[in-house]
């Protein structure tokens, strides 16, 4: 059985491959990924394309070191600070961003008000923005309990989305990899979990996180949070370790890459660091706009793993 710290690893780790491994089939077709690489393990899979290089993560992963990097040098949740990094990082042009987030960091606006103004004027704020970049901020609340690593799931979403759908998505997604962590299996704690969710949003997310639920009953594209989280539930539950859960989140298509970088923090965190293919790894690297020439790879994400998992 993986250790705490293998968990978090896988992660952390495992939501940046899965990042990498999907943006190449972004909005490609259903199945495209496994057209291509038929047999499970054969390599190669760290293809690139569609602009990026082979094992090139998107801004999924680039958010999410922000988050990881803010938590560890505040020692804690400092929202000001989280969210002038991640206007700095917009500012810099990066390769992709959300259409959503972009508005956001870019309006000028205060950070305690700008995903709300957004949201006012919008009203379009459920993206999957927040939950792609959730897998290191789960690791780091995960050992102050459920209500606490929710809460400050729903903190973190705010900064750039005004839809309180988006906030209890990840809260969830926060939950899962807390339960994850601790050796226990996620899935079987969703029902639990969907007590925790607001009233208000309770029943949608209820409805798609069922254990009966298929992706090809989503009702909205897999770009918005709860069929996204959903979309990585199945895969999860209904594989049986990291490398097929993420082929399956791929093998979906549309959002690919957001859609497994969820699957490959969840299954990370269930079945731990060494199921992460090492060929995979290997190809990992997550440039970072706006903060110099740095380039992180697979290393420098266990480093700060193993930081934000004390």
């Amino acid at each position: 059985m993986p250790t705490r710290t293998e968990r978090a690893l896988g992660a952390v780790i495992g939501s940046a491959v899965g990042d990498a491994l999907g943006a190449p089939f972004e909005f490609g077709p259903e199945g495209a990924f496994s057209a291509r690489f038929p047999a499970p393990g054969a390599g190669g899979e760290m293809c690139g394309g569609g602009g990026w290089d082979p094992g090139e993560a998107t801004d999924d992963t680039q958010m999410a070191v922000l988050v990881a990097e803010s938590l560890l040098e505040r020692d804690g949740l400092d929202l000001p600070d989280v969210f002038r990094r991640f206007r700095r990082w917009a500012a810099a042009d990066p390769k992709d961003i959300g259409l959503q987030t972009e508005a956001v960091l870019t309006s000028g606006d205060p950070w305690d008000l700008a995903a709300a103004l957004h949201f006012r004027t919008s009203q379009r704020a459920a993206g999957n923005g927040a939950l792609m970049r959730a897998a290191p901020s789960a690791v780091y609340f995960a050992p102050l309990g459920r209500a606490t690593t929710m809460d400050a799931a729903r903190r973190l979403s705010a900064l750039t989305h005004g839809d309180r759908a988006a906030w209890e998505g990840t809260a969830v997604l926060h939950e899962l990899i807390r339960v994850a962590l601790t050796g226990d299996d996620p899935v079987t704690a969703v029902p639990d979990t969907l007590h925790a969710v607001h009233p208000d949003h309770r029943e949608r997310y209820t409805t798609v996180l069922a254990p009966d639920w298929h992706p090809d009953l989503a009702t909205e594209f897999n770009g918005a949070v709860w069929p996204c989280l959903a979309s990585a539930v199945w895969a999860v539950r209904t594989t049986t370790g990291y490398e097929d859960a993420v082929r399956a989140a791929v093998d979906l298509g549309g959002d690919t890459d957001t859609v497994a970088a969820v699957t490959g923090g969840l299954a990370g965190a269930v079945y731990g660091i060494d199921a992460v293919p090492t060929r995979w790894r290997d190809a990992l690297h997550v440039p970072l706009p706006g903060f110099g020439q740095r380039v992180l790879r697979t290393a420098d994400l266990a480093a700060l793993a193993r930081g934000l998992c004390g």
